[in-house]
């Protein structure tokens, strides 16, 4: 019930890259891997992971492994609400971010140009910048669906509001005031306060409206959090 790994190198964000050293088939290593973990629930739920959350906490969509959080504003769409979507004509397209913990992590600087980032690995597809691209061209709405998917975007923007492909890593950092060319609108959860999806969605839909949203929210009693309720900002 152990396995063995060496430390290759530190991370920005006070983490750790590993290497594992292990005798078998990559299959049998991701089936000890997961026997020893667990599913990473944000610290604020406030109980062990059971096994149903390795289910629940996931986009139906979700087609890459690589992510330990779920982007949680993805957690609302169903298969039938995607079908409704496509009836209605809306076209749906989609990047990768593997969102890692630092999502989780609070700022804890007074400076925000000095707080760093979790890099994340993400892939934008020619696919998609097609898309996006005829969207903004035919003066479409682009709604990108939770922060992940923001910082994605605004990590592949290209010159007049176009995106353009993208493989690597991220750990942009999005506050105000900051000038968004690609999403014209965004779904997103509620979040905690100090954390960097907070700053962004109030880069996103202007710092006072935002905190009028969350003042309605806490008297309405919203769910806050992964799963809680959303918003949409237009």
């Amino acid at each position: 019930e152990s396995m063995v790994a060496e430390v290759i190198d530190n991370t920005t964000s006070r983490g750790r890259t590993l290497r594992f050293l292990y005798d078998g088939s990559h299959e049998e290593f991701k089936d000890a891997l997961y026997k020893l973990g667990q599913t990473p629930l944000p610290p604020y739920i406030k109980r062990e992971p059971v096994p149903a959350d390795a289910e629940r906490y996931q986009c139906i969509f979700a087609a890459k492994e690589g992510a330990v959080v779920a982007p949680a504003a993805g957690l609302h769409f169903s298969r039938e609400l995607m079908k409704r979507m496509e009836i209605k004509g809306i076209e749906t397209g989609f990047l990768t971010v593997h969102s890692g913990l630092g999502n989780y992590r609070e700022i804890d600087v007074e400076d925000l140009t000095k707080h760093r980032m979790d890099s994340e690995e993400m892939e934008v597809t020619p696919e998609l910048v097609d898309m996006v691209n005829k969207a903004k061209d035919d003066n479409k709405q682009v709604c990108a669906v939770g922060t992940s998917v923001l910082r994605g975007i605004e990590t592949a923007v290209s010159m007049g509001g176009h995106m353009k492909t993208f493989t690597g890593w991220t750990n942009k950092f999005i506050f105000p005031p900051y000038d968004f060319t690609v999403a014209t609108s965004l779904v997103s959860n509620f979040h905690m306060p100090y954390s960097t999806m907070l700053m962004m969605v109030a880069a996103f839909g202007g710092y006072d409206l935002v905190m009028h949203a969350y003042e309605v929210a806490v008297k309405e009693k919203y769910r806050f959090g992964a799963y809680g309720d959303a918003m949409l900002i237009l």
